[in-house]
């Protein structure tokens, strides 16, 4: 784990970016309120970080919160990047549609630092979104995560460590809680010492080289560094009363391995933490080749909705 650095801001709370007025939000003409380019946390030596806030319609405020983290191997993507798919199923707008809010976040890649800077990232956001709930018409007692791929894996990590402080990190907003209620996880990596043995024979990555994403995300080969594949291991944190999961992966997918969620659903399940899996036949990365793809958008939708409820609960 990365040493927690001394806070520069910690006499002078008034130069953090994050503390700063909101600025006014822009309608899409879709009854969406967008609050875009929100800087949640300002890390010492790196850049602003930021999320986009898509509100719904009024009359579902304070709405549940979806906090959506976008995939890319840990090292590319922005807040903005979505799959073809969810893209043209209008995302943003089918969630608030249901009254949820949505906020699509930035977080450090690994070119950029080291694991666990991006799950601290994440929590991060959490804490600053929870801290002005008020401002921003969330209720601050329903919030989950939803990611695909690396995303996925964030996701599943941010509701695994719920409530651990050591898992914290000294990132943004310090006070209030990052804990989860509600965790979508899609085709997310667990176990990376696993991953090669688990790929099919048409895999198109390898995982445990020193060029690996995985590899370049805990900053050493995943082959030689068990200690650090350990603490990026969202099924070593897994313990009772965790928050729901949802868990979809293809079964044909040669970029993740299909075994790597395999082994998270085992480890939730022995915990006794519901958890509803969805192994999608056939598919591969991205769910590519599913026969419907948006299903399975509308199947995390009604997990949320059992879960955290619709907008003004």
């Amino acid at each position: 784990m990365e040493a927690t650095p001394p806070d520069p801001f910690g006499d002078a709370p008034w130069l953090r970016l994050e503390l700063g007025a909101l600025p006014a939000s822009v309608s899409t003409g879709d009854d969406v309120d967008v609050y875009p380019g929100l800087i949640y946390a300002s890390p010492v030596g790196f850049r602003p970080l930021r999320l986009d806030l898509h509100l719904p319609a009024a009359g579902s405020r304070p709405a549940p919160l979806v906090v959506w983290i976008h995939g890319g191997a840990f090292a590319m993507g922005h807040r903005g990047l979505l799959p073809d798919f969810l893209a043209e199923a209008r995302f943003f707008e089918r969630l608030a549609g249901y009254g949820f809010a949505i906020a699509t976040i930035d977080y450090r890649l690994s070119g950029e630092a080291r694991f666990p800077a991006q799950l601290h990232d994440v929590k991060a956001a959490i804490r600053w979104l929870r801290a002005r709930a008020g401002e921003l018409g969330l209720d601050s007692t329903r919030v989950a995560v939803w990611g695909e791929s690396a995303g996925g894996h964030l996701s599943a990590m941010a509701g695994v460590t719920s409530g651990l402080h050591e898992m914290e990190g000294a990132v943004g907003v310090r006070d209030g809680s990052s804990a989860v209620q509600a965790v979508v996880d899609w085709y997310g990596p667990t176990d990376f010492a696993a991953m090669d043995r688990q790929r099919p024979a048409d895999a198109v990555q390898a995982h445990g080289n020193a060029g690996s994403p995985e590899s370049r995300l805990i900053g050493a080969a995943v082959d030689a560094s068990p200690g650090l594949v350990a603490g990026a291991n969202p099924c070593a944190y897994v313990r009772p009363g965790l928050p729901p999961f949802l868990v979809a992966h293809g079964t044909a997918d040669r970029l993740v391995p299909f075994g790597q969620s395999v082994l998270l659903v085992e480890a939730l399940r022995a915990a006794g933490v519901p958890v509803t899996f969805h192994a999608v036949a056939g598919a591969d990365h991205v769910f590519d080749g599913a026969p419907d793809q948006v299903a399975l958008v509308d199947e995390a939708i009604a997990f949320l909705l059992a879960t955290l409820g619709t907008g003004a609960a």
